[in-house]
């Protein structure tokens, strides 16, 4: 695990592949400690083995994955419920998953502007590889025309952030036909090579987040 604290407390940690519980459980702990303020903010970037998850509080998400649990299982894909808010989605190598354990301030205590700033965030971090994303109206995560990039669901409890994005780089776009993605039927998928059409390093795509997001939630990112 490589981990790195910002000029501000910020303390990233490259976490390699985890598996979905794991990093549940990881999350969990870490909540608690900040709350409690034994920890600074947190950023977790990871990726996941193949994995399906449902958004937390939707009757709909279950009827979006388009196979049986024993079929999901036989392609070596999990299937998880969650506490993120949103619908359905897929995690899988070539995804850069960052979860923020962060304690929002009182003048952000926001939960629509949380996600429209981590859609910034990664908006701001695509364009640092020449790929021009933007948002839809009504819809959450970044968009290239009507092909999702990356995907956001959030968690808050008393102001500390947990969950959070799924930025597709490499991703194999194929897994995300065993889902209606997000519970959306008439959009697509995309991913960052795709779009570019060129291999993209997983460790430039972390190191854009960490500058986009450390540069929003904090100040000038110093190592």
């Amino acid at each position: 695990m490589a981990v790195t604290v910002h000029g501000s407390g910020l303390q990233v940690r490259r976490l390699g592949t985890v598996g979905y519980q794991a990093a549940l459980d990881l999350q969990t702990q870490l909540v608690e400690e900040r709350k409690q303020g034994r920890i600074p903010d947190q950023l977790l970037l990871l990726e996941h083995p193949p994995v399906i998850t449902l958004g937390a509080r939707n009757r709909n998400a279950r009827s979006n994955v388009l196979e049986s649990a024993d079929a999901l299982a036989q392609r070596g894909v999990g299937l998880f419920e969650t506490g993120r808010g949103g619908d359905v989605t897929y995690h899988g190598p070539g995804q850069l998953v960052g979860y923020p354990i962060i304690e929002l301030p009182p003048a952000r205590h926001d939960v629509h502007r949380y996600v429209r700033d981590l859609e910034e965030v990664l908006i701001q971090a695509v364009s640092d590889f020449g790929i021009s994303a933007s948002r839809i109206p009504g819809l959450t995560g970044i968009w290239v025309g009507d092909s999702k990039l990356a995907a956001i669901g959030v968690r808050i409890s008393r102001w500390v952030t947990s969950h959070g994005f799924a930025l597709n780089v490499s991703t194999d776009l194929s897994n995300f036909g065993l889902i209606v993605p997000c519970g959306i039927s008439d959009k697509g998928v995309t991913s960052m090579e795709r779009l570019l059409d060129r291999p993209v390093p997983m460790a430039e795509v972390a190191d854009a987040v960490v500058a986009r997001f450390h540069g929003l939630f904090g100040g000038p990112a110093t190592t």
